[in-house]
C-alpha cells in the first residue's frame, strides 16, 4: 500500500504486488509472406517479418519469483531468520486486520462467502487473497495481504518511492508488506471503500553498495460514493479526524518518526476501517433505487477503473514488478460503464457529487 501508496484503491496495493516483468526487445527482419515491399532494380516484391534477435533482448530486472499455490495458510510468509522485528509485527497486525474485515463483511452480506487462494515464494515471501462477489450485498469484495522478497527495476523503485524521472537508481532489493482492499456494495447508495496499509524496505542498489537501507510506511483508507449523504461522509470523517475531499486519509514514505509509534499508527488506521465503513452500509444497503441510480454507479465505477490503472501507485508499483495479477485487479468492479463525454444535470444528485469530487470541501 507506502504511512505506503494506495495502495489505494489504490489502490493499492496485492493490489499489491503483482504482472511479469515488461521487456523491450530488439529485431532482425527475415523474409516473410507478409508486410511485401518492392525492390526497383529487380522490380520484384520481397516480404519482411520482425522476429526477436535473441541475443539483443533486454528484459527489466526480474523481481519477484514465480508463485506457487498452497493449500494451507502458513504461520508466517517471512523467511525464518526473521521473527522478532517490525516486519513480523506488521506481518502480524496485516493478517489479523484480513481476518477482522472479511468476517465483518461476511455478517454484512448474510450469506456469501469470500473464496481464499493461499499462495507462496520460493525464496521467502506469499500472500492470502480473498475475494467475494455477487453476494447479497456485496457486488464484489476483495481483502488482500502480501509479504514480498524481490528486486525492483528502476521503474518499479520511481513509483514506489514517488522519484523525480531524472532519477535512475539501479535494480533495488527490498521487502514489502501489506493489507489492501477495495469494497464495491451493488446498491448505488451505498459507497465503495478502499484502503491500504503498507511496510516498505529497500537496500542499497545495486551500483550504489554501501548506501544505506530505506524503510517507510504508507497507506490510507477513501470512501468513493456514487452520491454523497452528508451525515454518511462526516461519520467516515469524524471516526479519524482527518479529511481529504470526500476521500479520507492518505500517507506515503512515512519514516521520520520512530517505527514503534508508525507501526501503531497503521494498526490504529486498519482497525478504524470497521467502524468507519460499516455502519455506513448497514444504513444504505437496502435503500430503493432505480435503473437510473444505477447506471451512473456504472458510470461512476468506470472512472474508478480510470484512476486505479492509470493512476494509482499501487497498481502502477505492482504491474512493474512482476507478481500475482489476479490480486492485483481485484480491485475492479464486476460491472463498469463508460460513455464519451458524459455530463450530469447542473444541481441534480449526480452533478453534486461530480462537484464535490472536482471542488473538494471541508465536511466536519
Amino acid at each position: 500500500m507506502r504511512p505506503t501508496a494506495t495502495l489505494s484503491a489504490s489502490s493499492s496495493l496485492n493490489y499489491l504486488f503483482p504482472i511479469p516483468p515488461s521487456s523491450s526487445s530488439s529485431f532482425t527482419p527475415t523474409p516473410s509472406l507478409t508486410n511485401c515491399y518492392f525492390h526497383p532494380s529487380t522490380k520484384k516484391f520481397s516480404s519482411l517479418r520482425f522476429k526477436p534477435n535473441k541475443r539483443n533482448i533486454t528484459r527489466s530486472a526480474v523481481s519477484i519469483e514465480k508463485e506457487t499455490p498452497e493449500t494451507e495458510r502458513p504461520i508466517t510468509f517471512l523467511r525464518e531468520s526473521e521473527g522478532a522485528d517490525v516486519r513480523a509485527r506488521f506481518e502480524k497486525m496485516i493478517r489479523d486486520a484480513q481476518d477482522s474485515v472479511c468476517a465483518a463483511i461476511e455478517a454484512v452480506d448474510k450469506g456469501g462467502k469470500f473464496k481464499e487462494d493461499v499462495w507462496s515464494r520460493p525464496g521467502g515471501g506469499g500472500g492470502i487473497s480473498r475475494v467475494l462477489q455477487d453476494g447479497a450485498v456485496w457486488e464484489k469484495a476483495g481483502v488482500n495481504v502480501s509479504v514480498v522478497y524481490g528486486v525492483m527495476p528502476p521503474e518499479a523503485y520511481r513509483a514506489a518511492k514517488a522519484a523525480p524521472a531524472d532519477q535512475k537508481p539501479g535494480p533495488v532489493p527490498f521487502f514489502a508488506a501489506g493489507i489492501s482492499s477495495v469494497l464495491h456494495p451493488k446498491n448505488p447508495f451505498a459507497p465503495t471503500l478502499h484502503f491500504n496499509y503498507r511496510y516498505f524496505e529497500t537496500d542499497a542498489p545495486q551500483d550504489v553498495p554501501g548506501a544505506p537501507r530505506q524503510w517507510w510506511f504508507g497507506g490510507g483508507t477513501d470512501l468513493t460514493p456514487a452520491y454523497i449523504f452528508d451525515e454518511d461522509v462526516k461519520h467516515f470523517h469524524s471516526h479519524r479526524g482527518e479529511r481529504r475531499g470526500l476521500g479520507g486519509i492518505f500517507f506515503d514514505d512515512l519514516n521520520d518518526y520512530d517505527q514503534e509509534m508508525l507501526l501503531s499508527f497503521a494498526t490504529e488506521c486498519a482497525n478504524s476501517v470497521v467502524p468507519a465503513y460499516i455502519p455506513i452500509i448497514e444504513k444504505r444497503k437496502d435503500t430503493p433505487f432505480t435503473d437510473h441510480h444505477k447506471a451512473w454507479q456504472q458510470l461512476r465505477r468506470g472512472r474508478y477503473v480510470e484512476f486505479n490503472l492509470v493512476y494509482d501507485r499501487g497498481t502502477t508499483f505492482g504491474l512493474k514488478t512482476g507478481g500475482r495479477i489476479e490480486s492485483i485487479l481485484v480491485s475492479l468492479p464486476l460491472t463498469a460503464r463508460w460513455e464519451y463525454d458524459h455530463k450530469p444535470e447542473v444541481g441534480s444528485e449526480e452533478w453534486k457529487l461530480l462537484d464535490a469530487c472536482i471542488n473538494p470541501k471541508e465536511w466536519i
